[in-house]
């Protein structure tokens, strides 16, 4: 069983962006842990090669989340392939690929379409399972990006030429606290706990796509912890909030980045 506690022993799990950076640390973390792990991904070479390294212990299910077919044939392929589901981990997302400088409402819909409805849709593909069996577990991935404001790192723009920016992603990850905590309200009464993760700056390939250079350093001194995190660093929580232990956590908000935001 490894060095862990094996807190998930018999426990499925769903994970979605499950083929590399934190998602993939998830998918290892929970097999460590005793879980069953769908490793869902809309990239197929990468979500099929944590899979397969994971053994008889996991399937790949090739996923779009922001398309409604494709979320419904995951759900049919995630009960053929383990008869049900205990924990869904929504932590797919547009990240390292996101445009930044495209600031038209047709992208931002875009990235609403992924980040939000997304999620959206694998609950409601997903939480029926739970609700019947009376015991569920909902991890929403948002981030600590939906408490600052972004706006400020860009300094000082020209009057003459501003214009209202999107920041898409600060938006989107806000909104998924809303729809933890209407998950948590609808389905509590089940046994079918809701919660949100909100990490700080996570150093993954996507992250090194995203943040200027040098800018990792600022997050790490905006941090209590002086440092940034590591995949694995996100893994100890969301294990938490599947596990038994989290049975009258519902609805809540854990930041996890070392001290850098601090909501009350």
């Amino acid at each position: 069983m490894s060095e862990f506690q094996g807190r998930l022993e018999g426990r499925v799990a769903v994970i979605t962006g499950g083929g590399g950076g934190i998602g993939e640390a998830y998918c290892r973390r929970f097999v460590d842990e005793g879980a069953r792990v769908a490793v869902v991904d809309i990239g197929r070479e990468q979500g099929l090669s944590v899979a397969e390294s994971l053994g008889d212990d996991a399937v790949f299910v090739q996923c779009d989340i922001a398309d409604e077919a494709s979320v419904d044939a995951c759900r049919d392929a995630v009960l053929d392939a383990f008869g049900t589901v205990d924990v869904l981990v929504n932590n797919a997302a547009l990240y390292g690929e996101l445009d930044l400088g495209d600031n038209s409402v047709e992208y931002l819909r875009h990235v609403y379409d992924v980040n939000v409805i997304g999620q959206w849709l694998m609950c409601r593909a997903f939480a029926p399972t739970m609700v019947r069996k009376g015991r569920g577990r909902i991890i929403n991935i948002g981030s600590i990006a939906g408490y600052l404001p972004l706006g400020a790192l860009g300094g000082p723009g020209d009057p003459e030429t501003w214009s209202l920016s999107s920041y898409s992603y600060q938006q989107t990850k806000f909104a998924i606290l809303g729809l933890t905590r209407q998950l948590a309200g609808e389905l509590g009464k089940y046994g079918v706990t809701a919660n949100t993760v909100a990490p700080g700056l996570v150093m993954t390939p996507a992250t090194d796509k995203q943040v200027p250079g040098g800018f990792d350093q600022v997050f790490a001194d905006m941090s209590a912890t002086k440092r940034n995190s590591q995949a694995e660093d996100m893994c100890g929580p969301v294990v938490f909030l599947a596990s038994d232990d989290s049975a009258m956590v519902n609805g809540q908000v854990l930041c996890v980045d070392g001290g850098n935001v601090m909501p009350t």
